[in-house]
C-alpha cells in the first residue's frame, strides 16, 4: 500500500512515523516550546535526525477547550516555518481545517493536509472554496481525514455515546468515499479514528483493541496516541499528570497500533517510537 502526496509516493509496507511540530502557544503538550521560526525549524531538524518520515506542522491548538484563531493569525505562525520546512527533503503535512490555510500551504509546496474536521468545516462569513474543493483541485496532495465528535472547544464536555468503533468506521468510510467521488484518487487518502477527540478513555481504548475493524475500507490508517490524556488517566496522576510524563505509555500505544495494522503513527517522541518499532520489525 502506498500514499501519494504532492511530491512523494510513500511506501506504507513499512510503518511511518509522523513527527509533531506545534508552532502554537497553547497546545496541550508542548505549547510555546516551538512558537518562533528558529526553534520550530530546530525541532523539525531534530525530529528528522531521530528518524521521522513526515513532519506535521500545526499553528492552531485543537486540544479540548482550545479557542479558535483567525486565518491571518494561523498563517502568520505557519507560513515562515513552512517555507523552510519544505526544503528539508521530506513530506511536510499541515495540521489545519481552514480551506484558506490549506490553499496557502499547498501553494507553498506542502505535501499533506491533515484535517481534524475531515474537510467539513465551513466559514459562514467567507466566500471561498470549501476544503474538499481545495484538495480536490490539487493534482496530488495527500489528505488525512479524522473522526472527531463535536468540536475542540466543547468535545470533551459532551463526549460521544455508544460504540465509538462503529461510529468512527462509518463516518470515515463515508468521508473517504465522498472525497473519492469528488475526484481524489484513493491512494491520496488516509483515515484517522481521532483518539481523544470527543471520546471517553474507554472508547479510545476500544478503538485500539478493535482497530482491525477500521481497516476494511482499504484506506491506510494513521493513529495519534501520543501523550493523550487517556494514557495519563490509565497510569495515574503520580506518573502521568503532565503530558511529557507519558512517554512509555505513548510509545507502547504506538507500537500496539502498528501491530494492529496502523500504517502511520503521529508522535511527539520520535526517537523512542522509532526504536520501539525496530523491535516490532525484527520479530516480523
Amino acid at each position: 500500500m502506498k500514499w501519494q502526496t504532492s511530491k512523494f509516493l510513500l511506501d506504507l509496507t513499512t510503518p511511518r512515523v509522523m513527527g509533531i511540530v506545534n508552532v502554537t502557544p497553547d497546545s496541550f503538550s508542548d505549547g510555546g516550546c516551538h512558537a518562533d521560526v528558529n526553534s520550530a525549524l530546530r525541532h523539525c531538524e531534530k525530529l528528522l535526525r531521530d528518524g521521522a518520515d513526515i513532519l506535521d506542522i500545526g499553528a492552531e491548538s485543537t486540544r479540548p477547550g482550545a479557542a479558535a484563531v483567525t486565518v491571518d493569525e494561523e498563517l502568520a505562525r505557519l507560513v515562515p516555518v513552512l517555507r523552510e520546512a519544505i526544503r528539508l527533503g521530506v513530506p511536510v503535512s499541515v495540521d489545519s481545517y481552514k480551506p484558506d490555510v490549506m490553499q496557502v500551504a499547498l501553494d507553498l509546496g506542502v505535501d499533506i493536509i491533515n484535517d481534524v474536521w475531515a474537510l467539513r468545516w465551513r466559514d459562514a462569513a467567507a466566500d471561498s472554496l470549501t476544503a474538499t474543493q481545495v484538495v480536490a483541485r490539487h493534482p496530488a496532495c495527500g489528505i488525512c481525514l479524522m473522526h472527531m465528535h463535536g468540536e475542540p472547544s466543547t468535545m470533551q464536555l459532551l463526549p460521544m455515546q455508544g460504540d465509538a468503533v462503529a461510529q468512527a468506521r462509518l463516518f470515515l468510510q463515508k468521508a473517504a468515499g465522498e472525497l473519492h467521488r469528488a475526484g481524489v484518487e484513493k491512494n491520496r487518502i488516509v483515515i484517522d479514528p481521532g483518539i481523544g477527540f470527543g471520546k471517553s478513555a474507554a472508547q479510545n481504548f476500544a478503538l485500539l483493541a478493535r482497530q482491525a475493524e477500521l481497516l476494511g475500507s482499504d484506506y491506510p490508517l494513521l493513529v495519534g496516541w501520543s501523550r493523550k490524556s487517556s494514557l495519563g488517566a490509565l497510569v495515574g496522576t503520580a506518573s502521568g499528570s503532565e503530558p511529557e510524563q507519558r512517554l512509555v505509555v505513548s510509545v507502547t500505544a504506538a507500537v500496539l497500533a502498528v501491530e494492529r495494522g496502523a500504517s502511520i503513527v503521529r508522535v511527539h517522541d520520535v526517537l523512542e517510537t522509532v526504536q520501539a518499532l525496530k523491535v516490532l520489525g525484527a520479530i516480523r
